[in-house]
């Protein structure tokens, strides 16, 4: 083909629509952009890739030091606790370590409560300074 076959036509206006507003770059670049052919596929990979750790089954005698040190604590007094979190979506969970003002000891219920409402379940402790 040789460029004479659209000497007639090259110069013509670009055709706008009279019945459609024109489309900006950004909004005709979306319509070619990538889709996920499987929905929440990769958040599931990522999910399963994401690593917990197995929380230990702490002794009987470990058990009873630590419900006499939990029994010596005072509201008020600064505290370090080393506790598992289990994991919301999955077996397993992490170990965490948490600082602060007690506020409340509850024996029945049987968590500890810091003073900016947190709240840890006496099963999750597996240490307490």
């Amino acid at each position: 083909m040789s460029s004479e076959s659209y000497d007639d036509i090259i110069d013509l206006p670009h055709h706008q629509s009279k019945n459609r507003p024109h489309m900006s770059n950004l909004q005709r670049a979306a319509q070619f952009s990538a889709f996920s052919a499987l929905k929440g596929f990769d958040e599931e990979i990522a999910e399963t890739a994401r690593y917990t750790e197995e929380g230990a089954e702490l002794s009987e005698e470990r058990k009873s030091e630590l419900g006499e040190t939990i029994a010596a604590l005072k509201r008020g007094q600064k505290i370090s606790v080393s506790y598992f979190l289990p994991d919301a979506k999955k077996a397993g969970g992490a170990y965490l370590k948490r600082s602060g003002i007690l506020k409340k000891i509850d024996v029945i219920a049987q968590f500890l409560e810091f003073s900016d409402g947190e709240i840890i379940p006496f099963c999750d402790i597996v240490e307490v300074n």
